[in-house]
């Protein structure tokens, strides 16, 4: 992997005098930083949900940290930039019926399906709806790609599988080969069924290519979750869920057509949509609530160029309180996300204690209800405080990994952006190398607040030391983070546990963050998205 994917320190089209010289390596205090995580996720944090107490002790916290450390207020005079959401808790039938010339199958809440609507009304249905089958759900005209093409939903519910035509295929040209296109991410599903009109949309799980399990599907859209408040802004599908593969399958065996390779007929070029011969019932009562959450922001404002700003970003929240696993209710969240929000502070302490004011303002921004769909950085970038235009770039950090120290630095988008060079050049200094995400099928470049930065064209970076350690090789890590996965994340396993965090890593990733930062801060560049990006037009249309 190390010799495929070195990459060559500085390109042509970022000029290297424009790059300050590299600074000294900042001092990172991880002792500071244990600590903070240690509180934010504590048990008396109640898993950092917005909407509860759990949320006012973590904005008050990071509110008071920003200020004990000095910085200013980074709205105006306020460390708060209110984001109005509202709640809605789904309580959807026992049931999806479903009926066809077979009989009738009865899926399980839970179990089979989860269903919920983002209608801010009380009570929704779907009754009898037709099912038709839109494999992908794709409509990608530079793929030349259209899985609803000829086929009318208006009224009636579509079922698709989860990610692109691409992942699984073994054909790099597709699409993009086994990495995630945006049309592979479950938001995009629902987005295209709510444009073509459609009243429902049901995604086929599959754990492989949606990246997680599915006790993280029936934890993530179970009871109450969160949307900005836009109602009636834009149409959205009555229901929408996800069913499980062994519940697709009894669906498409009841439709007595041949899809016993479901997966591979989606793919193909000759693919056509069609109806299932089905129709499905289920229900969902909404539980209605109203509120304000807060970003959390802070900055040192720049001596030179204060109108030019660069952003740090980590969002605050986790799940809350939730279902019990292993006889635990609260979803902690230490690795996702108080690692990244405790070592934002840290680097926001190391810049304070440099004793240098840069010469552009240095923005910390963090975030709420990223675990509800990158809400509080999606508002952001609506509503931004600093200009997109004169915003230099966003580094973003979302589960800092504390495995110890790290030959390598794994580059979520790899490819994207100039500051995939500006970050080489720092990293040999620390004898490490740079790779992509070498799983670049579960799409963590949309799955985090970085993307919405970029998708208003700000050039982002989202990055962490993830593939080799220094100890125990490739082996150690992929053991390490497989069992992360199978047991804490998204559960209330994910718990601060000292005797087994060493934050050789973490302070690795905090110090190349911040030399990042400062020389983005301290020189006059202005990284671009590179060629081939879809990124790119949307920067330079500003």
């Amino acid at each position: 992997m190390k010799n495929l994917l070195i990459i060559a320190s500085c390109t042509l089209s970022l000029a290297c005098t424009d790059l300050k010289e590299s600074a000294q390596a900042p001092v990172i205090d991880t002792v500071a930083i244990a600590r903070h995580i240690e509180i934010l996720s504590s048990d008396e944090f109640l898993g950092r949900k917005p909407f509860t107490i759990g949320e006012e002790k973590t904005i008050s916290y990071l509110a008071e940290q920003f200020e004990k450390m000095g910085l200013e207020p980074g709205n105006g005079d306020s460390y708060f930039q209110e984001v109005p959401l509202v709640e809605l808790k789904a309580n959807p039938d026992e049931k999806l019926v479903v009926n066809g010339p077979k009989g009738q199958i009865l899926l399980d809440v839970g179990s089979d399906f989860v269903a919920y609507s983002e209608r801010v009304e009380q009570q929704i249905a779907i009754s009898n709806s037709e099912l038709v089958f839109a494999g992908f759900g794709v409509v990608a005209p530079e793929y030349g790609w259209n899985d609803y093409d000829g086929l009318d939903v208006k009224g009636k519910t579509v079922v698709v599988l989860v990610n692109d035509p691409g992942f699984g295929s073994g054909d790099s040209t597709l699409f993009k080969g086994q990495t995630m296109t945006y049309y592979g991410r479950w938001t995009y599903k629902y987005e295209e069924a709510a444009r073509q009109g459609a009243a429902g949309v049901l995604i086929v799980h599959e754990t492989v290519p949606a990246g997680y399990p599915w006790l993280v599907v029936r934890n993530s859209w179970s009871g109450a979750s969160l949307y900005l408040d836009k109602s009636g802004e834009e149409y959205q599908c009555s229901i929408q869920g996800w069913v499980t593969r062994d519940a697709a399958i009894q669906l498409f065996q009841a439709s007595g057509k041949d899809m016993k390779n479901f997966v591979e007929m989606s793919r193909s070029p000759e693919f056509k949509p069609f109806s299932l011969g089905l129709t499905a019932s289920v229900g969902v009562k909404n539980d209605i609530k109203r509120d304000v959450s807060s970003n959390v922001i802070a900055k040192i404002t720049g001596a030179k160029r204060p109108q030019e700003a660069i952003i740090y970003s980590a969002h605050w929240d986790h799940l809350g309180v939730g279902p019990v696993v292993d006889g635990d209710t609260i979803y902690n969240g230490a690795h996702d996300n108080a690692s990244g929000t405790a070592t934002m502070l840290g680097i926001a302490k190391a810049f304070v204690e440099s004793g240098q004011r840069p010469d552009r303002t240095l923005v910390f921004l963090a975030v709420t209800a990223e675990e509800q769909g990158l809400l509080g950085s999606k508002y952001y970038a609506e509503n931004p405080i600093f200009e997109p235009r004169k915003t230099v770039a966003n580094i973003n950090m979302d589960g800092v990994k504390n495995f110890g120290a790290m030959r390598d630095l794994t580059v979520v988008g790899y490819g994207q952006t100039e500051m995939d060079d500006m970050a080489l050049e720092i990293i040999k200094g620390q004898g490490r190398y740079i790779i992509p995400d070498p799983d670049p099928g579960k799409g963590f470049f949309f799955r985090s607040d970085h993307f919405n930065f970029a998708k208003v064209g700000i050039p982002a970076f989202y990055a962490s030391g993830s593939y080799e350690a220094m100890k125990g090789g490739t082996a150690r890590i992929q053991e390490l983070n497989d069992e992360f996965l199978s047991n804490r994340y998204h559960r209330p396993a994910d718990e601060y546990m000292p005797s087994e965090w060493s934050f050789a890593g973490i302070k690795q990733d905090a110090e190349l963050f911040y030399l990042l930062g400062d020389q983005l801060a301290n020189g006059e560049a202005w990284p671009k998205w590179k060629e081939g990006s879809e990124f790119k037009a949307i920067r330079e249309s500003k």
